[in-house]
């Protein structure tokens, strides 16, 4: 009877693939589960994204009770793309810079940052792990926030049209690509400032004064081209004029470039200080 050939062990390659598929996964879940017990950060980046859309139909809805000739109801599909503005543009933003500088500093702020290298792992996988995590909570804090303006809109919406559904859901894909710029940004610039304080009245400051001040200056011609709030804005399912808003035209393909470039500098940027930092 002929013997049988013992199984081969499955190839290096593989069960290093492997391996690294579940350290990645357990570094994302470690970087995730730090974020959602910053209840502080959670909370605030919460209130960023819903009140304002919540203080949004009380005004709405307190107009249109007192004078209904001149003011419609509260929901409805104009009241809906308003409410984006406020979300995607206004505050949302901010409660993504929140979360994104929380990741970008929280191993440093809270003095781990020399533990975890001394485990041996890769200084670029710490880094690159915060990416995904602060985006996940990101998500989940604006669908939150969207789901409010959705149900609000329908709600309150009396005899106006509600939005439908191919509009539900490209509006919901431009929050999430509005606010998922600015938090993947945010932890590429916290995590070369390694201040958290610092990064979050920098990136206000820019978010809110400088940027704005920019896309209105005509003097700097296309150069305002480059602005990130001007190439989110472009991607826009909705009319977003003013404020924060589409104050510069570009083409599509301008603003996908302009995307990408502030995503890689400060992914760059962000991955080039946690290699070189002293521990």
């Amino acid at each position: 009877m002929s013997a049988v050939a013992p199984t081969a062990p499955a190839p290096d390659r593989v069960r290093d693939g492997g391996s690294l598929g579940t350290v990645a996964a357990q570094m994302f879940g470690a970087d995730f589960l730090k974020l959602r017990k910053k209840r502080g950060i959670l909370i605030w980046s919460l209130v960023l994204a819903i009140a304002p859309i919540l203080i949004f139909f009380l005004v709405t809805v307190i107009q249109h009770s007192s004078d209904p000739h001149r003011y419609g109801p509260a929901g409805g599909t104009h009241n809906f793309s308003e409410g984006l503005s406020v979300l995607a543009l206004g505050f949302g933003p901010l409660a993504a810079l929140l979360i994104g500088v929380e990741a970008g500093t929280g191993d440093a702020s809270a003095g781990v940052f020399r533990e975890l290298v001394v485990t041996g792992r890769s200084r670029l996988a710490l880094f690159a792990s915060r990416v995904p995590a602060a985006l996940a909570m990101c998500c989940i804090v604006i669908g939150l926030a969207f789901v409010v303006l959705l149900l609000g809109a329908v709600a309150f919406s009396g005899n106006l049209p509600t939005p439908d559904g191919s509009l539900v859901v490209n509006c919901l894909g431009f929050a999430l690509l509005a606010t998922g710029m600015v938090c993947v940004v945010a932890v590429g610039f916290a995590s070369l400032t390694t201040s958290k304080p610092g990064a979050i009245i920098a990136l206000i400051a820019w978010q809110i004064v400088a940027s704005p001040l920019i896309a209105h200056v005509s003097s700097l011609g296309g150069a305002r081209r480059g602005l990130l709030s001007q190439a989110i804005a472009h991607f826009s399912p909705v009319n977003v004029e003013g404020g924060h808003g589409a104050t510069v035209t570009m083409s599509g393909g301008l603003a996908f470039i302009v995307l990408i470039l502030w995503l890689v500098v400060f992914f760059a940027l962000g991955a080039w200080r946690t290699r070189t930092m002293d521990t």
